[in-house]
């Protein structure tokens, strides 16, 4: 139930019906017409901006049709008063029994409360993560990690049949470097002394792939020509890594649905299928590129290539696809790979990447729309950089990863519900800097422990009250008496309940999970807020002790914030906490 969309549907409906009476002309397109929470909470419950987006089109003053709609929507229980505000702002005052009966609903359906069907069962694929199979996943790779597996999760709830994918890179030279520094450790697990030249990896992660090469292969590559065992040891210990990412990806609770490898599309005839569907729609031609902005002439030699006409579908130019030597590009598996996501019947694409792909982004949006013929949007979101903080200095480099700090580095540190909860408290595409030691305090500043302190005292009331043999389920606290709840701490409470919905809505509209972190901090504040004013006011008191109905009508809001605040911390991948 969505209250917002109710009373925006009441609007609509008294438009309409102005529309039939002839107070409104005809053809006018409602879609822009919005209810939201006002700026400022005194003004009321909430706001339409109806008259504001109408009057143009309609040729009136946007104050006449405020008032001739605040006239009509007072007819319905539901509204208490609408006002007039400013140029024609409508101010929306609802009833006290419609809190107290939206309660009522949040109680009586429980988990599935503020689920929704906006999606409707349209088929999403969530490209994440996918970093090189090169190592352990680095904190830059966490951050993407917790992102795009709760946006994944966000658009389950919203109505989404959604797809988690990682994309193995597994085809790029990158992994013929892998099998040189790990056949450096394959050698060294032989006896021998080696050094790693600048380039290679020199982790010492890779000393298990080297013992587990020597397993399996004894002393047959020992002092072997490179083409005797490179494929071999590029295979081995790519598997070795990905196993490696598994873990780490399990220690933040990540499960992927899909894992493709890059390597799947060389020498199977993806790529060209890919690139015959764009030639099939004149998209690709042999050309000369412009010099890249920045670069004197003498440092640029012009070359014929085959370039993607990407400038068609958006991009600032054409994108090569195949050298001038008849190699591919980095970007032809790339459309290939997205070729086959489109080709899978997904309705809408998402790809997360780090914040040095920033220039991949159109190059990448042109291939889709020109693949799927524009019917297949591609969201993009680059995560920025994270900094993370240790006693005031900037945390240093984990010696087994060699260059970088890992994810394992930070979930040792603080967690995994810590770590996903404190990299959702930014949006993704701002820097973060990630202060271990605050993410472990005990206070208000830090919102992980603010949230989970709320969820745990509701918890520890609702024990308090069973031990004091007060009767506290589920089932008794739906047929407590709600009309009770009328001072403006509760109902502020029941306000922000209300908006749940709402948040799920605009968060999955927009792709941004960071929203539910936000409310939920909002929410768990209003909750705290209300504790502390029964310390002075026994009414407000979750357990009165003078009256049992009043107890009952307090816990039943406790726990209808509980339901809200468990289904926000599933979303982002958190266990709710009930003691601390």
């Amino acid at each position: 139930m969505n209250l917002f969309t109710d009373i925006r549907t009441l609007v609509i409906d008294s438009l309409a019906a102005m529309t039939a009476e002839g107070a409104l002309p005809e053809g006018l397109d409602f879609a822009n017409v919005a209810v939201e929470p006002p700026r400022d909470a005194a003004h009321g419950d909430m706001a339409t901006n109806a008259a504001m987006v109408l009057a143009k089109p309609a040729k009136m003053k946007p104050r006449d049709i405020a008032e001739a709609l605040a006239a009509r929507l007072g007819q319905d229980a539901r509204i208490t008063s609408a006002e007039v505000a400013g140029p024609g702002f409508l101010n929306l005052r609802l009833d006290l029994s419609v809190w107290q009966s939206l309660l009522g609903k949040a109680l009586h359906e429980g988990e599935a409360y503020g689920r929704s069907d906006m999606g409707q069962g349209k088929r999403v694929n969530v490209e994440y993560v996918s970093a090189n199979p090169t190592g352990p996943l680095h904190v830059g790779h966490t951050r993407g990690a917790v992102f795009g597996d709760a946006l994944a999760s966000l658009l389950d709830y919203a109505g989404y049949d959604v797809t988690r994918e990682y994309y193995i890179n597994d085809g790029g030279a990158q992994v013929d470097v892998l099998a040189r520094s790990a056949y450096l450790r394959y050698l060294e697990a032989h006896g021998q002394s080696v050094e790693f030249p600048e380039g290679t990896y020199p982790g010492e992660y890779l000393k298990d792939v080297g013992a587990a090469l020597k397993e399996k292969f004894g002393d047959a590559f020992v002092g072997q020509p490179e083409d005797v065992w490179l494929e071999e040891v590029r295979a081995f210990a790519t598997e070795m890594m990905m196993d490696l990412i598994r873990e780490d990806l399990g220690l933040l609770g990540v499960k992927m649905d899909v894992f493709y490898s890059e390597k799947s599309l060389y020498g199977t005839g993806r790529i060209e299928a890919a690139l015959e569907s764009l030639e099939a729609k004149g998209l690709i031609y042999e050309g000369v590129l412009e010099p890249p902005k920045g670069k004197k002439p003498d440092d640029w030699e012009p070359r014929e290539q085959t370039l993607f006409k990407s400038t068609e579908h958006g991009d600032d130019v054409d994108r090569p696809v195949k050298k001038s030597d008849g190699a591919w590009t980095y970007f032809a598996p790339d459309i290939a790979y997205h070729y086959d996501k489109v080709s899978r019947g997904f309705d809408m694409l998402i790809d997360i990447f780090g914040a040095d792909h920033g220039g991949y982004v159109k190059r990448m949006k042109a291939a889709v729309s020109a693949l799927s013929d524009g019917q297949v949007p591609l969201d993009i979101k680059l995560c920025q950089l994270v900094k993370l903080f240790k006693d005031g200095q900037e945390f240093k480099m984990s010696k087994r990863a060699g260059t970088f700090v890992t994810l394992r580095d930070v979930v040792d540190a603080v967690g995994a519900d810590v770590t996903r909860f404190m990299l959702l408290t930014r949006k993704n595409d701002q820097g973060f800097d990630f202060d271990l030691d605050k993410a472990l305090e005990q206070s208000k500043d830090n919102p992980v422990f603010y949230v989970q302190y709320a969820n745990a005292r509701i918890h520890s009331t609702l024990r308090k009250a069973r031990e004091a043999g007060i009767a506290c389920d589920d089932a008794t606290l739906n047929a407590a008496d709600l009309s009770q709840l009328t001072h403006e701490a509760q109902l502020s409470v029941a306000r922000k309940i209300a908006e749940w919905p709402r948040q799920v809505e605009i968060a999955a509209r927009t792709n941004e999970p960071h929203r539910i972190a936000f409310f939920l901090y909002d929410l768990a504040s209003d909750l705290h807020g209300l504790y502390h004013l029964g310390k002075s006011e026994e009414s407000l008191r979750f357990v009165n002790e003078s009256s049992e109905s009043a107890t009952h009508a307090n816990l039943a809001l406790a726990r209808a914030v509980s339901i809200v605040i468990s289904a926000g911390l599933g979303i982002l991948g958190v266990k709710p906490a009930q003691e601390m």
